[in-house]
């Protein structure tokens, strides 16, 4: 929190962080181009944290006093309680979170805070905090992305026999489930949560007490501050310790996969909600209405989700592209890491909650599926089927025959189950009356019973173990 005294004069402030190498502080310009405080303030519980952790380690190898110890940590909790409840006083002067709180504890407890940075540089403090930052990013997604899978298999049980029209090219090619459907951004989805487990994993390693960039003559015990902040264990080169951002990286590239599959969900939420389709309504808790047509109910939720994965995707690349000249070891670039991977990270988290509940409150209007599924001569893979399952045709003979029989029912206006046998005799002698079991939608997905398959009691027995598995973690 600043005052009077650490107010009066920008120059002396500035003189007291950087030493006495300075003569002058910075211009006005370059104390905005410089400051970071309005980004990396987010990271004042992470500072905090491993500020005690490296108290705690500097008093157990009798680098400082217990008594200063205990004066920092006591500090340290009162500036965590100021923040906490905003009254905080966050200082551009200051440039960032790192100087912004050792400056308060300076105010607090006097000059054994000069003492809490011994062996220890803002290199290898941003570079700690930052991942200790990312690291609870990830365990957040993957919790996002839980909840997201459980509305999904929800949905993908209550309607495990709701037949759909499957596409490609988004044109009907056989029926499906609508739970299948379901299903199938579940299994993205535990991909995704796959690779936040693995960035997760990778990341955690702890650069504290690489100071600068070349280690620290000092006796630390760098695997007690890796056990007190949950590290698994120290970085083992101290350039890399300070240097390396690929841990933001992979978060985002995750997070920008991640992204890409919610907006294929929005993608198809936006089209399965318009008129022409009419397959799902949104509740009015995820629509938003028209200031001009009182008939309308728009699925901004969906259409803002499906935006997301730009806005993710570019801070991926802004990432890269800013990290890909830099020569090691730490370089003020760096300082923009942060804004890109806090708002991608935001962005995601917010998609992932407004997903789960688009899915959650989504209706289904079964009717509308169900004919949609039925249309387009969507069974004609089913007939062809029958032809070499029953009459043992080669599947390219079936394959030509079926294409004969849609071309007849596109002529006569009539789907394939509507032409008579006679019809159906005039192109191949040998079929029967029993084909037409198989060319209800009905017959079709029930008949899709190898793995993986459409079939109802796949779909079932799927989502329920998704719901054993999710219900575990």
């Amino acid at each position: 929190m600043t005052d009077s005294k650490s107010t009066k004069s920008s120059n002396h402030t500035s003189n007291e962080m950087w030493g006495g190498r300075f003569a002058a502080g910075p211009s006005a310009i370059m104390q905005e181009i410089n400051a970071s405080i309005d980004i990396d303030k987010r990271l004042w519980r992470e500072d905090i944290d491993g500020s005690k952790a490296h108290a705690n380690m500097l008093a157990a190898q009798g680098i400082i006093t217990a008594e200063d110890r205990d004066q920092i940590l006591g500090g340290l909790a009162k500036i965590a309680e100021e923040i906490s409840i905003g009254a905080f006083a966050f200082s551009a002067e200051r440039e960032d979170i790192h100087m912004n709180i050792e400056a308060r504890l300076a105010d607090l407890i006097g000059p054994a805070a000069g003492r809490l940075h011994t062996a220890r540089s803002r290199n290898d403090q941003v570079a700690t905090d930052f991942r200790l930052w990312c690291r609870a990013a990830a365990t957040r997604m993957m919790a996002g992305l839980s909840a997201l899978q459980t509305a999904l298999v929800e949905k993908a049980e209550t309607h495990a026999d709701t037949v759909m029209p499957g596409f490609t090219h988004l044109q009907t090619a056989q029926p499906v489930t609508f739970g299948h459907h379901c299903l199938a951004y579940v299994e993205m989805f535990a991909r995704d949560k796959g690779r936040f487990e693995d960035a997760r994993a990778r990341l955690n390693e702890n650069p504290l007490g690489a100071a600068a960039l070349a280690g620290t003559s000092f006796p630390l015990d760098r695997e007690a501050t890796s056990a007190s902040l949950g590290f698994d264990r120290p970085m083992a080169n101290s350039l890399d310790a300070v240097s390396s951002r690929d841990f933001a990286l992979e978060l985002l590239a995750a997070a920008s996969i991640c992204a890409v599959h919610v907006s294929r969900l929005a993608e198809e939420i936006v089209n399965w909600s318009s008129a022409q389709f009419g397959f799902v309504q949104l509740s009015d808790r995820f629509s938003t209405g028209s200031s001009i047509m009182p008939q309308k109910k728009n699925p901004d939720a969906a259409e803002l989700c499906r935006a997301k994965s730009g806005r993710i995707i570019g801070d991926l690349n802004a990432l890269l592209i800013m990290l890909k000249g830099l020569p090691l070891a730490y370089s003020k670039d760096m300082q923009e890491d942060k804004e890109q991977t806090f708002d991608g990270i935001d962005a995601l988290e917010l998609a992932l909650a407004a997903m789960s509940g688009m899915i959650s409150d989504m209706s289904v209007n079964e009717a509308n599926m169900a004919a949609a599924a039925g249309s387009a001569f969507s069974t004609a893979t089913d007939l062809a089927d029958w032809l070499v399952r029953v009459l043992n045709m080669p599947f390219r003979q079936a394959h030509h025959v079926t294409g004969a029989l849609v071309a007849m029912a596109e002529s006569k206006g009539v789907d394939l189950a509507d032409l008579s046998l006679d019809d159906m005799q005039s192109v191949e002698q040998s079929i029967t009356q029993d084909v037409f079991s198989v060319l209800t939608v009905e017959a079709s997905v029930a008949s899709r019973t190898s793995f993986g398959g459409t079939a109802p009691d796949n779909v079932r027995q799927q989502a329920r173990q998704w719901q054993a598995a999710l219900t575990d973690q």
